[in-house]
């Protein structure tokens, strides 16, 4: 039997982000870059010769990630210690920044490719970390700006409760905070 109500159209499903879209796309490219230029490098030398390359590059990114994460820890422990005895901790020094692209440069020189290897070397150089930091810092920065003011809490103001059936009950977050009036029971919530 109808009611001659019109029937709810499911949602809209949200519009796809770019990256989302994009990123596969690259993986797989880069995968198929890294096997094809290893094909060349064997082809050219010798499978001996890549396999050293390889092992090179596993080997140099786990110093440098050993190394940079030692003067993370360093620091760390130094900023403890200041904090420690009452001291105000001195602002971030120049052999304490880089740390984070430095693992990430050691990482990418232990993934098997001469592209990653490639790339991982040049974040080893502080010229280009500067670079990639200033970079990352303002694209950060603008982020930020574009998100609007507002506070971490504005996002949590919707809740979702999954129930054992597996069916999403919408609902809404009531902070009972010491002092406030009691409120009257509110109406339930609808789609």
């Amino acid at each position: 039997m109808t009611t001659g109500a019109q029937t709810p159209l499911p949602p809209a499903r949200p519009k796809r982000s770019r990256l989302r879209t994009f990123l596969p796309l690259g993986v797989a490219a880069w995968l198929v870059l890294e096997i094809w230029l290893l094909t060349l490098v064997a082809g050219a030398t010798s499978g001996l010769v890549v396999f050293l390359v390889l092992l090179a590059g596993i080997v140099l990114g786990a110093v440098v990630i050993k190394r940079a994460g030692r003067r993370a820890f360093r620091k760390l422990s130094e900023t403890l210690q200041q904090q420690q005895s009452g001291v105000m901790p001195e602002a971030a020094r120049t052999d304490s920044e880089g740390n984070g692209l430095m693992m990430l440069g050691g990482l990418l020189l232990m993934i098997p490719g001469l592209v990653s290897d490639a790339v991982g070397l040049l974040l080893l150089l502080p010229p280009v970390q500067k670079i990639v930091s200033r970079s990352a810092e303002r694209t950060f920065e603008r982020k930020l700006r574009e998100a609007g003011a507002g506070s971490f809490g504005g996002a949590f103001q919707q809740a979702r409760i999954h129930r054992p059936d597996g069916k999403v009950v919408q609902g809404e977050v009531i902070r009972d905070e010491p002092g406030d009036t009691p409120q009257p029971p509110r109406p339930p919530l609808t789609h």
